[in-house]
């Protein structure tokens, strides 16, 4: 795996081994990062199931102001952390070892609002949604933020009204769904 663009274009990252990360594919993140040029610039980047760390990387490199990388693999902890300290991100990037769940709370304590959040969850997970609905109601989202949300094909998740369906693009067996924030708990359905 390497970095694509930007100031650490073509540098490689490690990935984790093993069969429970999935890591996005160059070509796949290519694509993705063309659709996003306009929204990682000054981005704050949410990486909420991280792997790699390659989609929230690739957004520093790009120029977003900072990502939050979070997994509960202790395998992929140590792979993302080996990453950002070979490519100098360390001032940039914050790396929590923890679920999502606890990663929410601790989230909405440091202030942040992300403006770019990546999901990219295991498979298995059924519903990405309750993940998003937990996001805006921690109030961790900025206006207007663009979730990108990574699934397997036909199985696309269901998401609140604050989520406005903006796009998909489907890569093989993989679909990925771009969703805008409405912001505001009065627009919960």
């Amino acid at each position: 795996m390497r970095i694509i663009a930007g100031e650490a274009r073509r540098r490689s990252i490690m990935a984790p081994k093993g069969n429970d990360t999935r890591p996005t594919q160059d070509y796949v993140r290519e694509s993705l990062f063309n659709i996003l040029m306009h929204d990682v610039p000054d981005a704050v980047v949410l990486d909420l199931f991280a792997g790699s760390g390659a989609l929230a990387l690739e957004s520093i490199s790009r120029g977003a102001q900072e990502a939050t990388m979070v997994d509960m693999a202790a395998e992929a902890i140590r792979c993302i952390q080996q990453n950002v300290e070979s490519l100098h991100f360390s001032e940039r990037a914050t790396v929590l070892h923890c679920d999502w769940q606890a990663a929410i709370p601790r989230l909405a304590r440091s202030g942040k609002r992300f403006s770019l959040v990546f999901l990219d969850p295991p498979y298995r997970m059924e519903n990405v949604g309750e993940v998003c609905t937990a996001l805006a109601d921690a109030d961790v989202l900025a206006p207007d933020a663009l979730m990108v949300v990574e699934h397997r094909k036909h199985h696309a998740p269901t998401l609140d009204t604050r989520f406005l369906k903006q796009d998909a693009r489907l890569y093989g067996d993989t679909q990925i769904q771009f969703y805008r924030y409405q912001g505001g708990a009065a627009n919960h359905a």
